[in-house]
């Protein structure tokens, strides 16, 4: 990847928190996010960050894909990755929103290509948080590899019969403070299956050639994804970005992950 494609993010991580990191924020113009969950999450994982980003200034939007979190009432072998997709674009379309930040973490990066190609008049900017990347025509599972897909398979037919994936320990995502442990796995809830198995319906590429980038949490790295990893880098027009924190950053490390957001389209 060409130096001019790289994301310049050290300034932005040496800035000071609290005060001093509020001030800065808010020095950029008001700016409208959509922040989007991963797996077995839900829009409350974005709480921190939605509460710094608003506390700058800024509109931010945390909405909750079918089946998981408040909605996990929906659950049901119907849910595809384009209900996942149709969620975010009934969202933006009922706010009337424009000239978004669309932020997709994880599993939620695939949601956030769906609507890159649905509707890319109303996007500014799309970041991948440590995202799963998966290519048109293709299915999340294959953009994983092939034994953390058998064992997820496997799992949901132990647990649920196929129709979910159980949820693992906030462990799994880097998640070791006690407090926020406890906080994240009394809100993970089982993942839809059929979001897995499906095929993500885009007929553009990944990000529909929309100014977008991609961060990776690095402290620790989640592995499954080194796959999704390796492709961004190989393409052309992604900009790339690191921040020091496990999967979960938007829980370990709202502050300078906000910072960051508000920096990379600014």
């Amino acid at each position: 990847m060409e130096r001019r494609d790289v994301l310049k993010t050290m300034a932005i991580a040496g800035m000071a928190a609290g005060a001093a990191g509020a001030a800065a924020m808010a020095q950029s113009s008001p700016q409208t996010f959509v922040l989007v969950h991963g797996a077995w999450h839900g829009g409350w994982c974005w709480s921190r960050v939605a509460d710094r980003l608003r506390a700058a200034g800024h509109q931010a939007f945390t909405p909750t894909q079918t089946g998981l979190g408040e909605r996990k009432h929906l659950l049901s072998k119907d849910i595809t990755l384009d209900t996942f997709t149709k969620d975010i674009v009934n969202l933006i379309e009922a706010e009337e929103l424009t000239k978004i930040v669309l932020v997709g973490h994880s599993f939620g990066g695939v949601a956030i290509s769906g609507v890159a190609d649905a509707m890319p008049e109303r996007i500014r900017h799309l970041v991948y948080l440590d995202s799963l990347v998966v290519e048109g025509g293709k299915s999340p599972f294959d953009g994983l590899p092939a034994d953390v897909a058998s064992a997820r398979r496997k799992a949901a037919e132990e647990s649920s019969g196929g129709l979910s994936l159980p949820a693992p320990l906030p462990s799994a995502f880097g998640v070791s403070e006690a407090k926020d442990t406890e906080w994240v796995k009394r809100r993970l809830t089982p993942h839809p299956l059929g979001a897995y198995t499906s095929t993500l319906n885009i007929k553009g590429p990944v990000g529909n050639n929309l100014p977008r980038t991609y961060i990776h949490c690095t402290n620790p790295s989640y592995a499954a994804l080194q796959a999704s990893r390796n492709w961004v880098k190989a393409q052309q027009g992604w900009r790339w970005a690191e921040i020091a924190s496990g999967h979960d950053a938007m829980v370990m490390a709202p502050d300078e992950l906000a910072r960051m957001l508000i920096g990379v389209s600014s």
